[in-house]
């Protein structure tokens, strides 16, 4: 009898249909049946010994909120038969789908180690998506978030756990590189058991859809920092299986759930994979040519809810590492987005743009970066390139601003797509990755855009960041730690930036999640941090637009 690994995962969901992700013991049909008669089913697919399906449900009624069953082979698997531990027993889960033009709420974060066993101390303090969870299953007919954007680093493909190393150990000698680092697709799939067996998070993302974008950490940290980064990782005996790994790993298990059910009817490659007794060696060489050729792959895309707008982008695998021609996004994925953005600007009321990076940092931080690029760049000669490239990889300095022109570009856009009669009421750019929360706002020289334009960053869900990082990140937004950082812009001959910004809100730390409520031309913003008592502890909440 098949039985269920993991999943199952409520994906996309709009109006009428829903996917619903899964992987099961062997080879089997997954079915999905809801309450109202809506149904779907999927054979599943192979890769690496591992069974997978994405179940399309269709037939769902619009505005309405229905529980579900997960059937393999016809017999039932989720609910959980077995759960008998009344603080394992949560409420049915629940496909819910839009209605015309009601409004969404969007719930987002990032950086999430897999939270230890509920018997065992938690280092990093209570897991938001744990607390979440917990609030929602006390009151189903509470509140709760309509999507869940998970902005990066869901798997730490490079800081494992302790009872992950422990498994390592018993499957190969640590002492050979890459060490207590995961090294393939079997050993990636051992953190997304780690991750998404969590009980709350598993019930969550079976009742919440969730769009997911990776960062560094899914693959490596600095993951594609430099070409000479590259260039190092690339004579490494290891480092070509950990990329295919990491890449095949993401594709089956975030990016299939992250399209719709008509881009899936489209996508070559899973028709390819699910036409096979074993598509391992077909999505392992759609690994290498995304290896090979990053613009050859589209990561990013595009979500509409209703009046809302979200592009996801893709800020690791699309960058172009050339010194000369250093760009965060390559010339293709750049007119993508462009596109995504001034596309029937009439038909949306929010533009949303995730990206795991944020686009306004603290201004000493920003300036460090552009100084730290153009020294690579060779502004200052051949030395402080040397001296640049070491900093860049030991400080983490490749966010937008470490990519002057796509900070420019990306600036630019943002401002057109805000601009004229058919501007939104808001442009906003949500980012993980720093390991706090704050809110930005940008003012341009020549006039703000119509559109109320911020940069909301949420990070982490479930992580931790030093006391020193803390006192820095404060201090970045000093008017001393302005002052210095023009001094480091000024050293690298660097012009000023195409807008200024300052802090709204922040600098929060803690494990958090931020929620937005959008409703019409409305936009709510409130943060949330996860307390000892399981409880989520509002620390700002305010309105985006006028009342």
């Amino acid at each position: 009898m098949a039985e269920l690994r993991l999943g199952p995962l409520l994906r996309y969901a709009d109006g009428s249909s829903a996917t619903v992700w899964v992987e099961a013991s062997r080879p089997c049909t997954a079915e999905v049946r809801c309450a109202d008669g809506a149904r779907g089913e999927a054979r599943t697919f192979q890769v690496a010994g591992h069974h997978y399906a994405l179940v399309p449900v269709t037939g769902l009624t619009p505005g309405t909120t229905t529980p579900y069953d997960v059937l393999l082979d016809g017999t039932q698997v989720w609910p959980l038969p077995d759960a008998t531990d009344p603080s394992q027993r949560f409420p049915p889960s629940v496909i819910r789908t839009s209605h015309g033009d009601d409004g969404v709420r969007v719930a987002f974060g990032s950086c999430r180690w897999a939270a230890p066993p509920a018997d065992e101390h938690d280092p990093v303090g209570p897991d938001a998506l744990d607390t979440l969870a917990a609030r929602m299953a006390a009151d189903p007919d509470g509140e709760r978030p309509d999507v869940l954007l998970l902005l990066g680093d869901q798997v730490y493909a490079d800081e494992t756990s302790e009872a992950t190393r422990r498994w390592l150990a018993a499957r190969r000698d640590l002492s050979d590189p890459p060490g207590n680092e995961v090294a393939d697709y079997e050993e990636y799939t051992r953190l997304y058991y780690e991750s998404w067996l969590d009980p709350e998070v598993r019930w969550l993302l079976s009742t919440v859809p969730s769009c997911m974008i990776f960062d560094d950490h899914d693959v490596i940290d600095d993951w594609n920092t430099s070409a000479a980064w590259l260039d190092d990782m690339r004579a490494t005996p290891w480092w070509r299986e950990r990329l295919l790994s990491g890449l095949m790993s993401y594709w089956v298990h975030q990016h299939l759930g992250n399209l719709s059910p008509v881009e899936l009817a489209a996508d070559p490659l899973y028709a390819a994979v699910r036409e096979l007794p074993d598509g391992t060696d077909e999505l392992r060489a759609f690994a290498c040519k995304a290896d090979g050729d990053p613009a050859s792959v589209r990561w990013s895309y595009r979500r509409d809810f209703g009046r809302v707008r979200l592009l996801m982008v893709d800020t690791r695998a699309a960058r172009v590492l050339d010194e000369e021609s250093r760009a965060m996004l390559d010339p293709g994925e750049a007119e993508w987005l462009r596109e995504q953005a001034l596309t029937e600007r009439g038909s949306y009321d929010h533009l949303l743009i995730g990206t795991s990076l944020p686009w306004l940092l603290p201004h000493l931080v920003h300036d460090a970066e552009a100084w730290n690029a153009a020294l690579c760049r060779g502004e200052r000669g051949a030395r402080w390139a040397r001296f640049g490239e070491d900093l860049r990889r030991r400080a983490d300095l490749e966010h937008w601003a470490a990519f002057p022109a796509s900070f420019a570009a990306l600036t630019e856009l943002i401002a057109e797509a805000g601009s004229g009669a058919e501007a939104p009421a808001t442009v906003l750019v949500l980012s993980g990755d720093v390991h706090h929360a704050y809110v930005a706002e940008p003012a341009w020289p020549s006039g703000a855009p119509d559109a109320r334009v911020l940069q909301l960053t949420c990070s982490p869900v479930h992580n931790s960041i030093p006391l020193s990082i803390r006192l820095g990140f404060r201090f970045g937004w000093s008017a001393a730690a302005r002052a210095l950082g023009r001094r480091f812009a000024r050293h690298g001959r660097c012009g000023r930036p195409p807008v200024d910004w300052r802090k709204k809100g922040g600098p929060w730390f803690g494990n958090q999640i931020m929620t937005l409520t959008l409703r019409g031309r409305s936009a709510r913003l409130r943060l949330e941090q996860a307390q000892p008592d399981s409880a989520l502890k509002t620390v700002e909440e305010s309105a985006l637009t006028p009342t």
